[in-house]
């Protein structure tokens, strides 16, 4: 079953009010077109930061990754591997100008209704995902969410990355059990809530609320909607980017590709 968006926030106009129905938004093809972190990788080779040897070990690690022989965790941990020794304040402040140069522009407007549609009824709205927080946050402050459930980077006592990820790394079935967590200590009813994403590595979380709401899902997702009859939600937007393509997996999509061939 297709829905418009229209319908959704309708959908959401009946649902129970109050804080105890959770409305969780995964960030990527969900509530912007394509990746976030392709604005970084980008914004890193232009300004000469990334050296070759970074660029080709991260699209390395995605060919593993895509063709399954690297999990999500080790991809993950090798591009924050290249920023050891940064300070996380100065990559905020890169990833809040690069949310208002380049990722402002991608939010989908039909998921931004949907977002204030659940702010109106006073339910608990979460950003979860599998993005870092220079990448999750300016999005979340953007749409007024004041929860984000996401990937961090490991600090030492100085503010600086040590090239690790805080463990355990969300994604997947992790995403699910964080959620589940979250639920756990706010009191949100997982059973009354709903989850808007676009991937088939978050079938778990979908098949756990009880309202899953898949956007313009990838072909997997999109299967197991039509098997347990989700409603999907098919929406416009700029051009997006399809989940394809190895060095967009990565974050590292056609920005990236013409970076390069500018140098």
């Amino acid at each position: 079953m297709t829905a418009a968006a229209s319908d959704l926030v309708a959908d959401v106009a009946r649902a129970e009010p109050g804080a105890r129905i959770g409305a969780f938004f995964d960030l990527d093809g969900t509530l912007v077109s394509g990746f976030t972190a392709t604005a970084h990788a980008g914004d890193r080779i232009r300004r000469r930061q990334a050296r070759a040897g970074e660029v080709l070990g991260v699209v390395e690690a995605a060919l593993r990754y895509r063709l399954g022989r690297m999990q999500f965790e080790r991809l993950l941990v090798r591009a924050a591997g290249y920023l050891r020794g940064e300070s996380i304040d100065e990559l905020n402040d890169v990833g809040a100008r690069l949310f208002a140069d380049h990722i402002t522009s991608r939010i989908y407007p039909h998921m931004q209704e949907v977002v204030r549609a659940h702010q109106r009824r006073g339910h608990t709205v979460v950003l979860s995902s599998s993005a870092l927080t220079i990448h999750a946050e300016p999005v979340a402050r953007f749409l007024e969410i004041a929860h984000v459930l996401c990937n961090r980077f490991e600090l030492d006592d100085r503010g600086l990355l040590t090239g690790d990820i805080v463990q355990p790394v969300v994604w997947g079935p992790q995403k699910a059990a964080t959620v589940q967590s979250f639920c756990a200590d706010t009191g949100i009813d997982l059973g009354q809530s709903f989850f808007y994403a676009d991937g088939d590595e978050d079938a778990a979380l979908m098949s756990l609320v009880g309202r899953p709401r898949p956007v313009n899902p990838r072909p997997r997702l999109a299967t197991l909607a039509t098997e347990h009859g989700w409603p999907v939600l098919r929406i416009p937007g700029p051009s997006r980017p399809g989940g394809r393509s190895v060095l967009r997996a990565a974050g590292f999509g056609v920005a990236v590709l013409r970076a390069l061939s500018s140098r």
